[in-house]
């Protein structure tokens, strides 16, 4: 078999880019290993009800009016109307942090400003040249790893101040140990605080159905539970791929979504070994579920919390297995628009330890109790910030870097990937390159529009 155009992989980035070449020719086959599309963004069932993986909310909100949001541009890259979408924008989340007073945020900046100014008057200059900085600040140049948080400290001086404002943004997209890049900073910072976060009416499956639809009716092909075996290659040119089944499909364009490591795996070349200071990052979540009827005090006017409950502020791979110091707190019906259901949801995640996991999962039984035990020491945490819930809790689930890893192929379960991006998507070939997480674009609408600008710049230019 030979088609044109071959997309490995069948996350968001993988389907947006799917999309934009089948608008200009439909020969492009999308392959996903799973039985699922959505990579991160995913599914599954218990007991006959839906439950969505990765998604909390969308960053990146804009008005239809803002014709050069991000969001915006992607809906008119895949050429999708708006009016055929819902878009729920948050109430308004908080950071808080032990001791201090808390910064709210939502989808209109003055409040952060406004908060900034109340609570940091020492700062609000200095913030506001920050804000000065990145709006001539182009992220999207091709330059090393810069720290954020030293630039932020030589900009802000005050340490409290810059781990507030890089708390929400590191759970949300840095790859790095107590940092991420600066180029990543700015892009995460207009995502989150400028623009703010939304979420489709319906499930992550709706939405993933949504675009599947858009895709067949352009004309573009998919398999699911099509896992590739390698890829073949020579020299600096990709011939095709041979699949677990033994199939061999040959292309002319091969654009892989599953990561760096993951890409390079498949054509037989070893994996760049982390360094100690540059190690991926992994995090365990857990869903808990509780009738409305008893869910009256916890918070309705709040989205997300980000917490710190440490005297420092630390997003570093733990020693055990789950660091309990800080996390993020989500109500995924705390949205505008969404109508009250039966049971009220709460999820909550954490910094985890992949290899701890990893060696416990040998272990089936112990496994299931770690997992029972990390819930229950979460929901306490949660419980001083949000109120008591956890005597009416009905349904509970967990899940681990190894659920991760296991769902999704993302080595060590890092959802962030490699700390190290390959920002062109350049993996040394012709006609073979690199989009989604480590290609360095995050969040939902970061992916999508990674997948749209490999494609525009590497494959379109070719037809």
């Amino acid at each position: 078999m030979r088609v044109p155009f071959l997309v490995i992989g069948g996350g968001l980035s993988g389907l947006a880019a799917a999309i934009r070449v089948a608008r200009f020719n439909p020969n492009v086959l999308l392959l996903e290993k799973h039985s699922r599309l959505g990579g991160l963004n995913s599914y599954f069932y218990r007991n006959k009800t839906l439950y969505e993986t990765g998604l909390h909310a969308i960053t990146n909100y804009a008005g239809p009016k803002d014709k050069r949001a991000p969001l915006n541009r992607l809906l008119r890259q895949l050429k999708l109307r708006r009016s055929e979408l819902t878009f729920c924008e948050q109430h308004q989340s908080e950071v808080v942090f032990r001791g201090c007073t808390s910064l709210k945020f939502s989808n209109d900046f003055d409040l952060f400003q406004t908060e900034i100014s109340n609570k940091f008057p020492q700062a609000s200059e200095k913030f506001q040249r920050l804000l000065d900085f990145l709006r001539e600040f182009d992220p999207f140049i091709l330059t090393p790893f810069n720290s954020a948080k030293k630039f932020l400290l030589n900009c802000l001086e005050d340490p409290l101040l810059v781990d507030m404002i890089l708390c929400p943004l590191m759970y949300y997209g840095s790859s790095h140990e107590n940092d991420m890049d600066l180029s990543q900073f700015a892009i995460m910072f207009q995502a989150i605080y400028q623009e703010g976060m939304f979420r489709p009416r319906g499930t992550i499956k709706d939405f993933l159905d949504f675009l599947v639809a858009h895709y067949f009716l352009l004309g573009g092909n998919l398999r699911k539970s099509c896992g590739v075996e390698r890829i073949i290659h020579h020299k600096n040119k990709a011939i095709g791929v041979v699949l677990v089944s033994g199939e061999v499909i040959e292309c002319d364009h091969l654009l892989s979504t599953i990561g760096r490591d993951e890409t390079m795996s498949l054509l037989g070349k070893e994996p760049n070994t982390p360094s100690a200071d540059c190690q991926r990052l992994g995090f365990v979540e857990t869903i808990y579920q509780v009738p409305e009827k008893t869910a009256a005090h916890l918070p309705r006017d709040k989205t997300i919390i980000f917490y710190n409950d440490a005297d420092q502020f630390s997003y570093k791979n733990p020693d055990d297995y789950v660091d309990f110091s800080s996390g993020v707190i989500c109500f995924p019906g705390n949205f505008k628009g969404l109508e009250p259901k039966d049971l009220r949801e709460i999820r909550s995640t954490h910094l985890a330890n992949f290899n701890q996991w990893k060696a416990l999962s040998l272990d089936t039984e112990q496994y299931k109790i770690q997992k029972k035990a990390i819930s229950h020491r979460s929901s306490q945490c949660l419980e001083k910030l949000i109120g008591s819930f956890t005597s009416n809790i009905i349904y509970e689930n967990s899940f681990t870097p190894v659920t991760i890893e296991r769902y999704t192929s993302k080595i060590e379960g890092a959802i962030y990937g490699n700390p190290t991006k390959t920002k062109d998507g350049d993996l040394g070939f012709t006609n073979l390159f690199l989009a989604g997480t480590d290609q360095g674009f995050l969040g939902i609408i970061g992916s999508m529009l990674s997948g749209v600008s490999i494609v525009n710049q590497h494959i379109l230019p070719k037809l």
